[in-house]
């Protein structure tokens, strides 16, 4: 029996309603650099608005129905983990084949290199929530030295301590 993960801890959320037109791809860009940027997000900031901005535009340019709006939330996990949701009122989600001289599905590949992963799902309500979901960093406790010696001084175990600068 495989032992489940441990729970991902949830250290920020934010959403924010948009109206379906081009404009919003822009005001979605400002919103998301200064969000992650308030938080301090150590991932990289200029793929997550491109993420974001991508996915807002999907939303915008192939799901407008009169009277609904999309919905951006960006959630940072521990370790620096991000998920970007885009929710809209459509309940299909068509993948654009990529046209070679065209502009046509270029932009989910772009968000398919970026994260670690792409996924969507139905929304109970009403509509389907796209999800791109950047891996947490698993580095941040990296120890350069795993294997010190106890009783080591001054250099790595079983390597002579490195002589004094010159004064």
């Amino acid at each position: 029996m495989p032992t489940p993960e441990p729970p991902t801890l949830l250290t920020h959320d934010w959403s924010m309603g948009y109206p379906m037109t081009l404009r919003s791809v822009r005001l979605a860009r400002l919103h998301v650099r200064r969000r992650l940027t308030m938080w301090q997000w150590a991932g990289d900031i200029d793929d997550a608005v491109l993420v974001a901005s991508e996915l807002v535009a999907n939303a915008v340019r192939h799901a407008r129905v009169v009277g609904h709006e999309l919905w951006l939330r960006l959630a940072e996990l521990e370790h620096d983990g991000l998920v970007v949701d885009v929710s809209d009122p459509l309940r299909v989600f068509s993948e654009a084949d990529v046209e070679p001289d065209g502009e046509g599905g270029r932009g989910l590949l772009v968000v398919r290199h970026l994260t670690a992963e792409l996924d969507w799902f139905l929304r109970a309500d009403v509509g389907k929530t796209v999800r791109a979901r950047f891996a947490p960093n698993l580095n941040l406790n990296l120890n350069l030295n795993p294997h010190p010696h106890p009783h080591a001084r001054g250099g790595t175990a079983g390597c002579p301590a490195a002589p004094p600068l010159p004064s």
